[in-house]
Order: structure tokens, then C-alpha cells, then sequence
């Protein structure tokens, strides 16, 4: 069984299992394989960048390198912000009870781009976190799943089917560009009546 993912709600502390809802499970999916002409599955392959080596799969990784070109190990490396300040890393929501305690509003919500979304489930006894989320009530906290450089804005709230949900997204970035104009029609000085539409000839 995976770890559970532990809130603090007053005194207690509630563990959850996440359910992970992805698009398959409410639509469904389709696989398309590729056979050979003897009716085996083709796999996807790399052509290299000499044009003869084929390169299947697990044949490729991810290496890191110096200015120099020289192998860095990851462990050395320091994640820094745009002005050189090192970045301190977030822990994974999964080694710690997450408090409960901040609200945001819907409309705070709906402001977020939400990528992923988990259906909990808890044997603990829920009844006065539910009551408190069938208010509407929708509290927030960082989210981090594996831990790493930032974490993730983090919803619980209640679905109308009465299970609890966690909510995983960041602020939609929206642009002002400018306000509506209105187009101008500028008349042609000089123009001919006769070309003007005789409304007799239709």
C-alpha cells in the first residue's frame, strides 16, 4: 500500500489513500499498436545523429555537464533563482501532517490551472471534516508530491457526489493586452454618388 498522504484537522490527524482520476477512468482510451509484417508489435526506436546507429528502448539517459563539457554529478548541483540566490528545496506533502487552516475562496479557485486530481479516501472518522467542507469551505496548502525546487498550489475540497477530493494545480497566468477598441469607419472624401448602390435595380 502506497503512503498516505496525512492532514491535521484540529487534534487529529487523518490519513487519506489517493486515487489518482485521470481522463481513461471517466472516458475510457485507445491503444494503437504497430506490428511487422510477421504480426509482431514494433517498438519505437532512436535513429542516431550518424544516421545508421538505431538505438531501442532504454538505450538513452539524461547526463549533466559543465561549461567545459565535463560530467557533473547531480548531487553537486544548486538550483538557483534568475538573480543567483540558491533556491531551498520543498519537502514531499507525503513526510509531514499538512494543517488545515487556510481557506480560500471559489473564485481563488477557479483562478488556478489544475493538472491533476485525486479522490481520497480515509477509515478515520470524517464527520466534522465534512460538515465543515459541505459549507463550501475549500482549504490550501503547498503540494508536493516527490518534493523538489517549488511546490504545487493544493486543494481539498467536497465533490457533489459527497467524496472528498484533492485539487493540484498552479495561478493561471492570464496577460492584459490592452482594452476592446472600436472599429472606425472613415469615409473617402471625393467619392462618386454614382457609385452608390441603386436599391431600384434590386
Amino acid at each position: 500500500m502506497a503512503k498516505p498522504l496525512v492532514f491535521q484537522w484540529g487534534d487529529t490527524d487523518l490519513s487519506f489513500q489517493l486515487s489518482k482520476v485521470d481522463r481513461s477512468k471517466l472516458y475510457g482510451y485507445k491503444e494503437v499498436e504497430v506490428l511487422g509484417e510477421g504480426g509482431a508489435v514494433c517498438e519505437l526506436a532512436t535513429l542516431a545523429d550518424d544516421g545508421r546507429t538505431v538505438v531501442g528502448r532504454g538505450g538513452t539517459g539524461l547526463g549533466y555537464v559543465d561549461a567545459d563539457g565535463l560530467w557533473s554529478d547531480k548531487s553537486k548541483l544548486k538550483p538557483v533563482d534568475v538573480e543567483g540566490n540558491e533556491i531551498k528545496p520543498v519537502a514531499s506533502s507525503f513526510s509531514a501532517p499538512i494543517k488545515l487552516f487556510e481557506t480560500v475562496s471559489a473564485d481563488h479557485y477557479l483562478s488556478h490551472n489544475i493538472r491533476m486530481l485525486y479522490q481520497l479516501e480515509c477509515e478515520g472518522d470524517l464527520e466534522t471534516l465534512r460538515t465543515e467542507l459541505k459549507l463550501g469551505t475549500i482549504f490550501s496548502f503547498p503540494y508536493s508530491f516527490r518534493g523538489g525546487l517549488e511546490a504545487n498550489a493544493g486543494f481539498l475540497l467536497l465533490g457533489d457526489d459527497g467524496n472528498i477530493f484533492l485539487a493540484v494545480g498552479d495561478p493561471t497566468k492570464v496577460e492584459f493586452i490592452g482594452l476592446a477598441q472600436v472599429a472606425v469607419f472613415e469615409e473617402e472624401e471625393g467619392g462618386d454618388e454614382t457609385d452608390l448602390m441603386d436599391f431600384d435595380m434590386i
